[in-house]
């Protein structure tokens, strides 16, 4: 079999791994591998380059990804569809794994439905894909996010301030869910609640009293009732750029106003995305690239590997696009569980 493989979307750890198991997982079985850089882009425009054993070596530790990656969207037009089409064909494809979000497995899905084989891998730091119990790259972005609130609790400590933690979370809170877990964090909000603010002011003034600081967690597509700072630019998938929101900067205003402690507020943003991966994220993503092989060698296209339990399965795309994984109420009562 002759594959092609791209890596779509923001990147996160793991991506480097999940290359580097496609590749590997190919050869072992005598196949040949095409990567295409900087996701659909590189499929669209034939920017591409051959990929064996040695060029992989390596990668299972690095962060980002060799490939490179694009948040572009081919098929907003017919234009861009037919060059993806008359890509594939060029390079006598048997089968594409396209890793990626929700966004970049879309995009497979509509390869699929134009009469390209193709296998997903579901990555997000975000963990909204529905149909796996893990995504890689979300354990290594909430240990980066984890050591912020950390060292943020020790300079709040020092100076008796309050902090607003920000991190990435569009839809979903997972990140912001075990920041604020594992980091015990005094506050934590999520999209999947609504915001209310007495509620967040109180736990935040009860910190306050009982240790003089206190520190929160938000993910930054809480809605506040005010988008302050929004732009209102998208990307070529109509999501909303959400780093000029604010969130926390504006959470740390009304603690301030409401509580006269001095309260700053930090974004760690893409810092949640470079760097190495962690164990489990290296793992999972080798098992699930080795798991895309599998499935297109077998040949059932129009998958995505994902893990459920202790097994890599193969699930149709259709059933991974159903909707965004958000946090379910259990994940919500632990979370409250450890309110200030």
């Amino acid at each position: 079999m002759r594959l092609g493989v791209l890596t779509g979307g923001g990147d996160c750890p793991g991506l480097n791994p999940a290359i580097r198991a496609v590749v590997r997982r190919a050869a072992q079985g005598g196949h040949a591998v095409v990567g295409f850089r900087d996701g659909w882009k590189g499929l669209r425009d034939d920017d591409a380059r051959p990929l064996g054993p040695e060029e992989v070596f390596g990668l299972e530790h690095l962060g980002g990804t060799v490939l490179g990656t694009s948040r572009t969207n081919p098929f907003t037009t017919d234009e861009g569809a037919g060059k993806v089409l008359a890509t594939f064909d060029r390079h006598h494809l048997d089968a594409l794994v396209a890793i990626g979000g929700d966004d970049t497995l879309g995009a497979a899905r509509e390869l699929h439905r134009r009469g390209r084989k193709v296998i997903g891998v579901p990555k997000t730091m975000d963990n909204d894909v529905r149909g796996t119990d893990w995504t890689f790259g979300f354990h290594s972005s909430v240990a980066v996010a984890v050591d912020a609130l950390e060292r943020l609790r020790d300079t709040a400590t020092s100076h008796h301030r309050a902090i607003v933690l920000e991190v990435m979370g569009r839809h979903a809170g997972w990140v912001a869910l075990a920041t604020g877990l594992a980091g015990g964090a005094d506050a934590t909000l999520v999209p999947e609640e609504r915001y209310d603010e007495e509620a967040f002011l109180g736990r935040i003034r009860r910190a306050l009293a009982a240790r003089r600081c206190a520190v929160a967690v938000a993910s930054e597509g809480v809605d506040l009732g005010l988008r302050a700072g929004s732009t209102g630019a998208q990307d070529e998938f109509g999501h909303e750029l959400l780093g000029e929101r604010g969130v926390g900067a504006e959470l740390a205003r009304r603690i301030q106003a409401a509580t006269g402690a001095e309260t700053r507020s930090a974004q760690i943003g893409h810092i949640q995305r470079g760097g190495p991966p962690e164990i489990f994220d290296r793992l999972l993503a080798s098992r699930l690239g080795a798991g895309a092989v599998d499935l297109a060698v077998a040949g059932r296209s129009g998958e995505v590997a994902v893990l459920r339990g202790e097994a890599i399965v193969g699930l149709p795309l259709d059933q991974a696009l159903v909707g965004t994984r958000t946090v379910d109420p259990a994940w919500l009562s632990l979370l409250h569980t450890f309110d200030a």
